[in-house]
């Protein structure tokens, strides 16, 4: 076959694939593009990208169609000689200026659309009916919290074992919210900085200690979605998956109805009257230790030196002052080794933490967790005190440390 003959070949098989390439169903078969859209912000940035993509593909075909017919029509074998005169002609002189202006035009085209979507989603609307969810990132778990239901969801990481094929991307509490109904997002963190990002909705925020930022969007669909914490917050960065399960307002409030009745039940359970058992406090402990607490100080205890001390009584912690003395202070630190303090300033550092370094506060835990969590550490690998801790030694903590607070 010629040259000719198989360029035409070429171009006859070219356009099959563009008008298939262009029909709505193909476009539908498409796997690899944007997931589909559950609100209205996300749906706007779709249609930017895609009207963004129909006119880089428009402008690419333009631009080879060019090559291609110079190619063919001005190559040396038809005798053709270059113009070396080019750029004093006309087209050559104005080609550098038109080129550059047309390119121009096509960018604010997609820019002023972009403007206005950016606009929409900043801009959050101060309905006083929204439903909002404060937002708090930690290392590395998510914590929901709905301000007008008092209800709070912890959504971590599900380990392989339970993941299967959705690793890093499960969780064991999903975030549910209803559809049709405006939601406010507040946004902020609890030791360093996370985003949290779900393409489906059309957001992704820094969630920043110390600030709080705020989003908003309206599920249009039911459904569930899947993000991830979008800034790289630490070693266990990965394990900060998002889950939103979208659901109507009838399945949403039955579900707060349920949480609600959960976390009543808990409340009943951890209750100051009741005593508990040494065995049952260690099993308990290991579970809520293992869910709360593994992350940074490992499910051994050994923590990653560094950035967090082991709790293994006497293993070295090689860390800088800043880190070493408010363990001192408490009497957790001797020669350089974790030892295990007194009663009391165990749950003052777990009810509390330590200003200064990556130990959060975590009085959100109920008293039975943290009577818990104090006893199993004290007992488990090795450290044997044979400390048992109530959850009425808990409520006393607290309150005396709400009585110092209000002197």
């Amino acid at each position: 076959m010629r040259l000719g003959g198989r360029l035409r070949h070429i171009g006859r098989a070219c356009a099959g694939l563009l008008a298939g390439g262009l029909s709505s169903s193909a476009f539908a078969e498409m796997r690899y593009n944007f997931p589909e859209p559950a609100s209205a912000g996300a749906r706007d940035i779709y249609d930017i990208h895609m009207l963004t993509m129909r006119i880089t593909f428009v402008l690419l075909l333009i631009v080879y169609a060019v090559i291609c017919y110079s190619l063919f029509v001005h190559r040396k074998s038809r005798g053709a000689v270059p113009d070396q005169k080019f750029h004093l002609g006309t087209f050559g002189r104005w080609a550098w200026v038109m080129v550059p202006v047309l390119v121009l035009g096509v960018d604010l085209s997609i820019a002023g659309s972009a403007e206005k979507v950016l606009h929409s989603l900043w801009l959050v609307p101060k309905d006083k009916d929204m439903l909002e969810i404060k937002v708090v990132g930690h290392q590395w778990w998510w914590e929901f919290e709905y301000l007008d239901q008092k209800l709070t969801v912890e959504s971590r990481a599900l380990p392989p074992e339970k993941a299967g094929d959705l690793y890093l991307r499960d969780v064991d509490n999903r975030l549910v919210l209803p559809t049709n109904t405006k939601i406010r997002f507040l946004h902020t963190s609890a030791d360093v900085n996370h985003a949290f990002w779900v393409p489906e909705l059309g957001m992704k925020k820094d969630a920043i200690a110390g600030y709080v930022t705020e989003t908003w969007a309206t599920i249009d669909r039911e459904g569930v979605f899947r993000g991830q914490c979008a800034e790289l917050c630490g070693t266990w960065h990965a394990r900060m998956p998002i889950v939103v399960e979208a659901v109507s307002n009838d399945r949403f409030n039955t579900w707060l109805a349920e949480q609600h009745k959960v976390a009543e039940a808990a409340a009943a359970e951890a209750s100051a009257d009741k005593v508990w058992s040494k065995d049952d406090l260690m099993e308990r402990g290991r579970n809520a230790y293992n869910k709360n607490c593994a992350a940074c100080h490992q499910l051994d205890g050994k923590g990653l030196p560094p950035a967090f001390p082991p709790i293994v009584a006497g293993l070295p912690f090689p860390a800088a002052p800043a880190l070493t003395k408010p363990l001192e202070e408490r009497g957790f630190l001797k020669d350089g080794k974790v030892v295990m303090g007194t009663v009391a300033s165990h749950l003052d550092i777990i009810l509390h933490g330590i200003a200064g370094t990556a130990m959060q506060p975590w009085g959100q835990l109920n008293n039975l967790d943290v009577a818990a969590i104090t006893t199993y550490e004290r007992n488990a690998w090795g450290n044997d005190t044979g400390d048992v801790v109530q959850p009425a030694d808990v409520e006393k903590a607290r309150a005396a440390q709400a009585s110092a607070a209000a002197h």
